[in-house]
């Protein structure tokens, strides 16, 4: 091998320690270890580029919150299954503020984070009709939701959004729903890993769609408002977050303290059912668990089996944060902002170095600039482009673990410190030098 920064030794070693051969299958946790462990072999710091946590500090009101809930005694009494009254009240205000979608503090129920709401959701969506016995992913989106169908045993269908945006959308995702098999829809607007932004008509499509094939859609809204070409920080003012909410009735909405908050590590989210979903009941519903309506069986079921509660104090946490931003009182928008100079600031220095944006554009406009975008080398495969950069002391993860058909990386900025543009630049120079040719 070419001059590198590691051994190639070490590289080998390191993955051999956590049973990875082919990067395209390693997950987020295992190039994580790889890593460390390549950090700690040789003293080398990486530029940290394949986990996706905040890089902020967590908002001070939550933790306010969080020590008065704790200081009044809540830490010794059992959560309520369907959560506090101030954070289901202040979630659906936020809701209301941000997204403009009307729906009723009852059906928003939180939850051990998104991870854990999907899990639910997946879970019920796939017992309310016995023909309908997968979900269909619009990708690339997040590895793990993929895992957590297998963990359950829920069939999976999937497609790359890449090559179908616009009116290529609509006859896409009918060839899926068409076959009459499809529980549930699901996807991250912000992407995840793309960034990419699904319009409002592309919204619109989805969602009568869903309501014609009577399939759920889960809108993952992990990065809600993060799309900074448009000012969506302002409470009850258009424009809002794009949702699927103003076109169907069969939808659950994700909405998570992780990214908007930077309170990743309370493990807080809020899963909000529509009125008409959370309401409706099911015949098979009722026969498995001698409730009919899909809401009472998520609360009393399916979530209570999972974790009995959402921890206490980080509910109060959560409702503090919300009323805040409700308020006009926490710009939470203007906050993150930061990821996207971040980002910025990146794709100048892996593009000066010969790399590509892979995701580049949404539709007719330059992509926005936020907490995730992908990379591309030339022609070369994703996961050999991230072994050679292991080399280099750069980490990313593999596009193909994302449900990607293209060939590339996922990078993101969060953890990006000032010193580490001149690092990155520095070692993507040295790789382009080694491999540009």
């Amino acid at each position: 091998m070419k001059n590198t920064l590691i051994e190639p030794s070490v590289v080998r070693a390191a993955m051999e320690q956590f049973d990875v051969t082919d990067l395209n299958n390693g997950s987020i946790r295992q190039i994580g270890g790889i890593v460390k462990t390549i950090e700690e072999r040789t003293g080398e710091e990486f530029v940290h580029l394949e986990m996706g946590v905040p890089g902020l500090p967590p908002e001070k009101v939550g933790i306010a919150a969080e020590h008065a809930a704790l200081d009044a005694g809540v830490a010794s009494i059992y959560p309520e299954m369907p959560g506090i009254p101030e954070l289901k009240y202040e979630s659906s205000r936020f809701l209301k503020a941000f997204v403009d979608a009307d729906i009723s503090p009852e059906g928003c129920l939180p939850t051990v984070g998104s991870m854990q709401g999907a899990f639910a959701a997946f879970t019920l969506c796939s017992q309310i009709d016995p023909k309908k016995d997968t979900i269909l992913y619009i990708d690339p989106g997040f590895s793990v939701q993929k895992t957590q169908a297998d963990v359950i045993g829920v069939k999976r269908e999937a497609f790359d959004l890449y090559d179908y945006r616009a009116e290529k959308l609509g006859p896409k995702l009918e060839s899926y729903l068409a076959k009459g098999n499809i529980a549930a829809i699901i996807y991250s607007n912000p992407n995840n890993p793309t960034w990419m932004c699904l319009t409002d008509s592309e919204l619109k499509t989805i969602g009568e769609l869903a309501a014609r094939y009577d399939t759920i859609v889960i809108e993952d809204l992990a990065y809600m408002a993060m799309d900074f070409r448009r000012d969506l920080g302002k409470p009850f003012q258009p424009p809002y977050q794009a949702s699927v909410s103003k076109y169907t009735d069969n939808y659950i909405i994700l909405m998570s303290a992780s990214k908007i908050f930077s309170y990743a590590g309370q493990r807080i989210a809020v899963m909000a059912i529509s009125d008409a979903l959370y309401k409706r009941p099911y015949e098979a519903l009722k026969e498995r668990y001698g409730l009919a309506k899909f809401g009472p069986v998520m609360l009393q079921r399916i979530l209570y089996c999972l974790s009995s509660g959402t921890a206490h104090t980080p509910q109060y946490a959560l409702a503090a944060m919300l009323k805040a931003a409700n308020d006009g009182e926490l710009d939470f928008v203007e906050e993150v902002k930061e990821y996207g100079r971040r980002t910025e600031k990146m794709k100048e220095i892996f593009e000066r170095n010969g790399f590509h944006i892979v995701y580049d554009r949404d539709l007719d406009q330059p992509l926005s600039d936020g907490f995730f975008f992908t990379v591309g080398y030339k022609d070369v495969e994703g996961g050999e482009l991230l072994r050679l950069l292991l080399h280099y002391g750069i980490s990313a993860i593999v596009l193909s673990t994302t449900g990607s058909l293209q060939q590339g990386l996922r990078v993101c900025s969060s953890t990006i410190r000032p010193h580490h543009y001149a690092m990155l630049d520095e070692r993507l120079r040295m790789f382009n030098e080694n491999y540009g040719k």
